[in-house]
């Protein structure tokens, strides 16, 4: 399957902090990818690399076939979806107008804004009503649902969502994630999403790469399966088994 995005020999510092040594990683186009790992692993670092917001050190970062630079990546980001952990929503502005912040920008017509709203707030499950409350006025699934409403909002070719639930209850992160599979299913788009969560990773992902100190030490294109059959690296069973005996000592408590 044809790659939506490529990393070739792509490295980034901050400083005198390595995140990310030199990754080569395709994304498949039509797939979601999940970028796992534990904190600090560079998997954010990865994405924003993938989104045109930093510019690597060495190597590059092509989409569909064109290599992302300065001169480009605000055209690229506008065919890229981003959604942050905590929403990035402006606080001054309705969830509408989050929402249909760049079609208005981008000239876009009301018949035709008014389609998409329509059709996204359904897709995410709002009620178009809650669209008129400001962001401090709705709950954190709420918000992050209008959040992936307005990443959608100019139909992007690639959906990049780093950690989006990684700041909710459990019981509204359980039920956005069964939406968000719904989601990507239904839309067919290239998807990749950014979490330290096994059992996330595991739920949503169809191949799922996994990171340590900047370098990627297994590819799984059978969700976790291959990370317990087929370890690459001792690490991989001990991020398994820790993340495993969390789950059970949540479940006892």
């Amino acid at each position: 399957m044809a790659a939506a995005i490529e990393v070739r020999g792509a490295s980034k510092s901050f400083g005198a902090v390595r995140a990310l040594a030199p990754i080569d990683l395709s994304i498949e186009s039509g797939r979601t990818t999940i970028l796992l790992g534990p904190s600090g692993c560079g998997k954010s670092t990865l994405l924003r690399l993938m989104l045109g917001l930093v510019e690597p050190d060495q190597g590059g970062v092509l989409f569909e076939g064109t290599r992302v630079s300065a001169s480009n990546a605000l055209q690229v980001r506008r065919q890229m979806g981003y959604v942050l952990q905590d929403g990035g929503l402006f606080p001054h502005l309705t969830a509408r107008e989050n929402v249909l912040l760049m079609a208005l920008w981008l000239g876009r017509s009301k018949r035709a804004m008014d389609e998409r709203l329509a059709m996204l707030a359904d897709l995410a499950r709002l009620p178009l009503e809650t669209l008129e409350r400001y962001p401090l006025e709705l709950s954190g699934g709420q918000r992050q649902r209008v959040s992936l409403m307005r990443a959608l909002m100019l139909d992007p070719d690639v959906l990049l969502l780093d950690e989006p639930l990684g700041a909710l209850d459990p019981m509204i992160r359980a039920e956005l994630q069964t939406d968000l599979r719904e989601a990507f299913r239904s839309l067919g788009k290239t998807v990749v999403m950014v979490t330290h969560d096994l059992r996330e990773a595991g739920f949503l992902g169809e191949i799922i790469v996994l990171l340590r100190e900047g370098r990627i030490v297994q590819v799984s294109q059978d969700g976790l399966a291959s990370f317990r059959r087929a370890p690459a690296d001792p690490f991989v069973t001990r991020f398994v088994e820790a993340q495993s005996l969390s789950e059970a000592v949540d479940t006892r408590l």
